[in-house]
């Protein structure tokens, strides 16, 4: 049983956020707000979402993308955080698992999910 003090500042944190529904197989763009100094900047990252854990203000999921001289690139964000700008659904992905760390020794077509249909 959690603490009921905790549990209520997690909910007051939580409330003002929106975040769309997604699941492991979807194709995300995230919008992270960088901080270089003094300025402030907003960078896209795009890629598939391998992973969703947790509950409450502690979920994280983690997002994998092919980046340059074909280098796998993986991050982890959680869902709550101030630093994401906004979270955007690009492609429903179709799967069966809810852990998608196969696709880690997978390279090119085989790395491929397929779309879900509507």
């Amino acid at each position: 049983m959690r603490n009921k003090y905790i549990e209520a500042f997690e909910n007051a944190q939580i409330e003002n956020k929106s975040v769309p529904d997604f699941r492991a197989g979807d194709t995300l763009r995230i919008a992270i707000r960088i901080k270089e100094g003094d300025k402030t900047r907003v960078q896209n990252f795009e890629g598939i979402c391998i992973a969703r854990r947790g509950s409450g203000s502690g979920e994280t999921f983690i997002i994998r993308k092919i980046g340059a001289n074909s280098v796998g690139v993986e991050r982890i964000f959680p869902i709550y955080s101030e630093s994401l700008e906004s979270i955007t659904v690009l492609r429903r992905g179709r799967i069966r698992r809810s852990k998608l760390f196969y696709l880690r020794d997978r390279r090119g077509k085989a790395a491929r999910i397929k779309e879900l249909k509507k």
